[in-house]
């Protein structure tokens, strides 16, 4: 697999979970699901703000072989 490319100048480094949703094409509540239980890396917490990092965004959802997000084990 190749490595995800870096961010250009235009798209931040760092997501709002509505990006990172539309990015990864799931709902928003999944995705804040996810983060609640703790399935996703790269989240960063800022008071009550959650930001989420766009290349280990890229580089998890390319290499996830887990269930899907919110798929119950």
């Amino acid at each position: 697999m190749s490595e995800p490319t870096p961010p250009k100048e235009s798209e931040p480094s760092f997501l709002t979970v509505d990006e990172a949703a539309e990015l990864l094409r799931v709902n928003r509540k999944t995705l804040y699901e996810a983060i609640r239980l703790g399935q996703l890396p790269g989240v960063i917490r800022l008071g009550r703000c959650v930001r989420l990092s766009r290349a280990t965004m890229l580089s998890w959802a390319s290499g996830n072989g887990g269930p899907a997000l919110g798929a119950k084990k």
